[in-house]
């Protein structure tokens, strides 16, 4: 197995307990894991910026990493972004990983002042945005670049990651599984919109988009997104006991080959988090190693 699995747990980026965040951080810290999730959905009032948050919740911790899940391109044109996400690299001793998406909910970003782009456009915009994000963590001392969506004019980049991010897409369709083959780091598809009986056929068009390519999909970071509830009731994936959670994580490891496992509890987030990282993940770990 070229990577060790990571498993991670979204916070939502809430603000009604301003601190609540950065306590829940620090908690999944204490419990051991490898990376948290934060949704980036900014039209949406009831959360903060995730980017702000994602920052914040860097310094409240030491070696848990952070992730948006994902980074909504639409309204973070990508130079920016990608000076964002070097700083807070550097600042953070490399502790962030770049999850972007091609944008959704088109209504709410465009009452915010973003595009509105059709599904092609989406797309294109987004591997447009890759490039751009790539030419701003380079070493040059200007890069320029012409797209239909963005534009670089001679900007000198800087300053460059540590040690380069991933860029992990949230992507589903054809097109969007294709780019990620051809020019992204990792996936970070979510049960609630790709049932687990799902990944091995998309997985299979990122893997024939990736050889195209002249990549190796081994290389490839791939973080399942699942919301669920650890308890009693057998009756649907992912709300099982421990052990039948350790029993799809095992499989889903060893049969599909995802590397990676994000945890979004449905409720009481604690006590669930304590529960997975204690029990769940020791037993995954053993199973798979």
């Amino acid at each position: 197995m070229p990577f060790p699995v990571l498993f991670g747990v979204n916070i939502d980026p809430t603000w009604h307990d301003p601190l609540l965040p950065a306590r829940l951080s620090q908690h999944a810290e204490q419990l051991g894991f490898d990376l948290i999730t934060v949704q980036d959905h900014p039209y949406q009032p009831a959360f903060f910026d995730t980017w702000t948050l994602i920052t914040h919740l860097a310094a409240q911790t030491s070696t848990v990493s952070f992730v948006p899940t994902v980074a909504n391109l639409p309204l973070r044109p990508p130079a920016m972004l990608a000076k964002a996400v070097a700083s807070l690299d550097i600042l953070s001793s490399g502790r962030i990983q770049l999850g972007l998406g091609a944008g959704g909910f088109w209504e709410a970003i465009v009452a915010m002042g973003g595009p509105r782009r059709t599904p092609k456009e989406a797309v294109d915009a987004l591997s447009e945005a890759i490039d751009v994000i790539h030419a701003m963590w380079s070493t040059e001392r200007s890069v320029r670049y012409t797209g239909e969506h963005y534009q670089l004019q001679g900007v000198h980049p800087g300053p460059a990651p540590t040690d380069q991010p991933g860029i992990w897409l949230g992507a589903y369709g054809p097109r969007m599984l294709k780019l990620l083959g051809e020019k992204a780091d990792g996936w970070m598809p979510s049960h609630a919109y790709l049932p687990a009986d799902q990944l091995p056929a998309a997985l299979a068009r990122i893997r024939t988009a990736a050889e195209a390519a002249g990549r190796s999909p081994d290389d490839l970071r791939l973080i399942y997104n699942i919301g669920g509830i650890i308890g009693s009731d057998p009756a649907t994936p992912f709300r099982g006991s421990v052990s039948q959670w350790t029993d799809q994580l095992v499989r889903l490891t060893a049969d599909v080959g995802m590397n990676g496992y994000v945890f979004w509890p449905e409720r009481d987030h604690g006590a669930q988090a304590e529960i997975f990282a204690q029990e769940v993940i020791p037993r995954v770990r053993n199973e798979v190693a």
